[in-house]
Order: structure tokens, then C-alpha cells, then sequence
């Protein structure tokens, strides 16, 4: 394989027996392969979904250090994120399967590093879901307030975020192909609507900011006097939008070609949207018109606010209307994605149930109550918000404190298994080690700073709480490790060595 920094396959390696490798794994292949490389690529980058992340953490962005730190920690954070994506496709291509991180983690590492990767994922990836339809719902709010005068309480926020994750549950059901068109779609979509929104806003508004405001202006509303730490905790709208690309991993069994189209969809997905969200945060940003009018924007969304003052009414509701489609097309492949994870950690008896959640239809081949189990664990977390509108704000800590840590989990025991790893067709080569430890030490240290406070003084309603749901999850998955641990296993198979050797290592076998 190429050494370069720029992993890509032979045009000489044949395309790998799919199934052949599965049942390798230990696993008889009972989803439907329907689903190609673009598809794998498209249904990451609708997770990722700038047009999701980006628009509704906006606001949080303008108070957390403000236009500077949204740009220019976009571009940070991107770089750091495409390492850890580069690392995990590296692993993915190795180990294609729908349980992905929890999977990796147990072939390289045991059944209790397994076991825990898989929780936190779970927990991020369900978390996810809450996430981006309880903000697609926030959106809705806002464009019927534009459009009708609605007024977007939280009881009908609530109802608005139910019909959402129906709709989802819905689509799912009907099995990968037509989740692998909507994805598709939902590409061009998101890349049709960033060039639409940033070039009517280029167009349309009598005036902009400065380059000067745009990419220097430091706004801090968040009680802390330190402006390092504000930057630092700024960081969230970017790293909570760089989520969820490993659902091209979770879609692994789905996927023809998977050892090599699952490792590229990750990575292309990271750069891709990392290039449009530039675009998007500073086209946003200089079509500005009153900083603080809107930030209290009456719509609750400062985005909306951006789009009404320079665009108008009728403007700002087709555009509004561009991102709101762009969010169910996102909160879709997040469904997708987690209810993949359901079926898989099952499938390991790893979850209460476990019986019932990796049934399979025959009909789509699609894990049916996987899928219901995932919209009704994201429908509860949710429900905090009708209560707190900091209830929001948790969840989103829920998603970012879950799923990122268990990105690097797989990586680290990658990089510790040293010669013992097989990489796949896709690999980075000599790169592996550099990228590797890059993002293990990336990982760290922003799972340590988005457990700490955002808002000073630090209330009930200025909480992060993302560390109360990192230790919960934590002791949760301890205390059901004593009572599935006798049946919780991935399967015993040639590939078993990997795990006994790892386990022997750590003297727990």
C-alpha cells in the first residue's frame, strides 16, 4: 500500500469478498448490501450536516468567543478531526462491520474495552439523534413564527421534534436503498444550499462586515474573564458538528466494497464538510447586520435573525426552509446510524433485550426494532427541554462527551497492538503512527474540556452536564457488565486471536 500521506488504494487491489470477510469476523451477513461508496461517503457527511451543526449552535458560537473563534477554531478543529478520521478508517477498513467502534475495540483490545466503547458510542450516537431533530424542530418554530406568526413554545416544540423522529423511524423501515437515496440527495442539497445561502447573503444585503470583524472579533458573554478558556469551550460548535462520521463504518455490512468505501466515506465526509462550513460560518458572519439584536432574536434562532435582516421575510423563509430540509435529511442518516449500533450490540448481547433489538425483517432486511428503540431513547432525552431550555445545550453535550471519546479508543489500541494489527486494503502506511497518536492526544483533550463549566457563575441552568452523563453512562455499562458479561461476546472465530492476545496482555484472560 501507498505510504503517502494520501492513503488510497492500488488500481490493482481486487475488490475484497464482502461476505467472505464478514463471516471471517465471526458475523452471517443478514442486512441487504444495496449500498455503494458514494452512498457510504453520503450518509457521514448528511450526519456531520453543516448545515445542521453549524446553524444551530450558531448562537452558542456568538457568545463563546464570536466570530474569531467560530472561524478560525473551525479551521483548528477541522485539521485535528480529519486526523482522528484518517486513523479510524484505517481501523474500519481492518474490521467492516455494523458494530464498528465497539468491534474494533474488542478485537484489539478485550471484551471490556469492547464493552465500554460501545456504551459511549451508543449513548453518543442516540444522543445524536436527539440532538439534531429537537434543533431541526427549533428551526421549524422559526420559520412558522416567520411565516404565521407561530409562536414556538416548548410543549409545541416538543410535538413539532415527535413528528420528526416518526418520520424518521418511518423512512428507516423501509429498508438501506431508500436511506441510501436519500443520502445521496442529501449531499448535493447541502452543498447546493451553503453556495445559495452564502451567495444571496453576498448579494442581497446592503451592507457587511468587515474582514476585520469577521476574522478578529473576540465576543465573550460567558462570565469567564480568562479568554484562552472562552476560545477553548468556543470550540464546541465545531467539534459537535464533526460528529457522527462514523456512521459509514455502522453502514459497513450494508456497503459493497466496505473495506475500502467505508475508510474513504469517513475521511471524504470530514474534508468535504470542513471545506463548506468554512464557507458557510463566514458567509453567515458577514451578512451581520446588528450583532446583539441578533443574538435575541425573538425567532430563538440567530441564524433566522441573519437571514430576516438581510433578505427579508419572504428570503429568510425559503432559506430557512433550504436548512430545515437539510436538518430531517441529517436526523434521517443519524437513524440510520444509531439504529445499526442497536442491532449490532445486540446481536453481541450486550443490551437488556438484546433478543428483540437485532431482529431483522424479512421483507427489508432492515432492523426494524432497532430503529423504534432508537427515536424513543432520543424522544426522552429530549424531553428535559420542555422543562430548561439548558436541557437543549445537554443533550448536546451528551452526543460530543459519548461519541468522541469512543473515536479514539479503537486508535489507541490500534496503535498499541503495534505488528499485531492486519491493516485492511485501505491503510495510511508509514503515516499511522503520526496520525494516530495525533488524534488519541486530540480526543483527550477535548473530552477533559467539554466537561468543564461554559457559563460563569456555574448554576442548575448554566451546568454542563456532559460530564454528569459521561459518569452515568459509565456506571450504567459497569453495572450491566456484571450481568451480561457471561453472554456478552463478539463471536470466536480465526480472528479471536487478535482478542486473546490483547487480553492476555492486560492479564485479564
Amino acid at each position: 500500500m501507498s505510504p503517502s500521506p494520501d492513503p488510497v488504494t492500488s488500481p490493482g487491489v481486487p475488490q475484497q469478498d464482502e461476505e467472505k470477510r464478514l463471516r471471517e469476523l465471526g458475523y452471517r451477513p443478514v442486512l441487504a448490501r444495496r449500498m455503494g461508496g458514494f452512498g457510504n461517503f453520503a450518509i457521514s457527511f448528511s450526519v456531520i450536516s453543516i448545515l445542521s451543526g453549524c446553524m444551530t449552535l450558531y448562537g452558542f458560537g456568538m457568545g463563546a468567543g464570536g466570530p474569531a473563534v467560530m472561524l478560525w477554531g473551525w479551521a483548528g478543529v477541522g485539521l485535528f478531526v480529519l486526523c482522528v478520521g484518517l486513523a479510524l478508517a484505517e481501523v474500519t477498513s481492518a474490521y467492516p462491520t455494523s458494530g464498528a467502534l465497539y468491534y474494533m475495540a474488542d478485537r484489539l483490545g478485550g471484551r471490556r474495552w469492547g464493552w465500554y466503547t460501545g456504551w459511549l458510542n451508543l449513548l453518543g450516537l442516540l444522543g445524536a439523534i436527539a440532538g439534531i431533530d429537537y434543533g431541526a424542530a427549533l428551526f421549524t418554530g422559526a420559520f412558522m413564527n416567520l411565516q404565521w406568526g407561530f409562536e414556538p413554545t416548548p410543549g409545541k416544540t416538543m410535538i413539532i421534534f415527535c413528528v420528526i423522529l416518526l418520520l424518521h423511524a418511518v423512512l428507516n423501515l423501509f429498508g438501506v436503498r431508500l436511506v441510501s437515496v436519500l443520502n445521496s440527495i442529501s449531499v448535493w442539497w447541502h452543498l447546493a444550499g451553503v453556495a445559495v445561502i452564502v451567495g444571496t447573503l453576498a448579494i442581497v444585503p446592503d451592507s457587511h462586515q468587515s474582514p476585520s470583524f469577521v476574522f478578529t472579533e473576540f465576543v465573550n458573554d460567558t462570565g469567564w474573564d480568562n479568554p484562552l478558556y472562552v476560545a477553548a469551550i468556543g470550540l464546541l460548535l465545531a467539534q459537535y458538528t464533526f460528529s457522527g462520521y462514523d456512521a459509514s463504518a455502522h453502514l459497513s455490512e450494508e456497503t459493497s466494497n466496505a473495506s475500502v468505501s467505508a475508510a474513504r466515506g469517513i475521511v471524504r465526509s470530514i474534508w468535504v464538510s470542513w471545506i463548506a462550513g468554512f464557507v458557510l460560518l463566514a458567509g453567515l458572519t458577514f451578512a451581520i447586520q446588528d450583532y446583539d439584536a441578533t443574538r435575541a432574536s425573538e425567532t430563538g434562532v440567530p441564524p433566522a435573525q441573519i437571514l430576516l435582516d438581510g433578505l427579508g421575510t419572504d428570503g429568510a423563509s425559503a432559506l430557512l426552509l433550504v436548512v430545515i430540509v437539510a436538518q430531517l435529511f441529517c436526523g434521517n442518516a443519524e437513524v440510520a446510524a444509531a439504529s445499526r449500533m442497536v442491532f449490532a450490540f445486540s446481536r453481541d448481547k450486550a443490551l437488556p433485550g438484546s433478543a428483540l433489538w437485532r431482529k431483522v425483517s424479512d421483507r427489508t432486511q432492515t432492523p426494524v426494532a432497532a430503529v423504534w428503540l432508537s427515536v424513543a431513547v432520543a424522544c426522552v432525552l429530549a424531553l428535559p427541554s420542555l422543562y430548561s431550555a439548558t436541557a437543549y445545550g445537554a443533550v448536546t453535550a451528551i452526543n460530543v462527551i459519548g461519541i468522541t471519546p469512543a473515536y479514539a479508543i479503537p486508535v489507541l489500541l490500534r496503535l498499541r497492538a503495534g505488528d499485531r494489527f492486519q491493516p485492511g486494503p485501505w491503510n495510511l502506511g508509514k503515516w499511522s503512527k503520526p496520525i494516530g497518536w495525533t488524534a488519541v492526544v486530540w480526543v483527550a483533550c477535548v473530552t477533559v474540556l467539554f466537561c468543564l463549566p461554559q457559563s460563569s457563575p456555574v448554576t442548575v441552568d448554566t451546568m454542563n452536564y456532559a460530564s454528569v452523563a459521561l459518569a452515568v453512562v459509565l456506571v450504567l455499562a459497569t453495572v450491566w457488565w456484571f450481568v451480561a458479561r457471561r453472554s456478552y461476546g463478539t463471536p470466536t472465530t480465526a480472528a479471536y486471536s487478535d482478542r486473546e492476545q490483547a487480553e492476555l496482555a492486560e492479564g485479564i484472560v
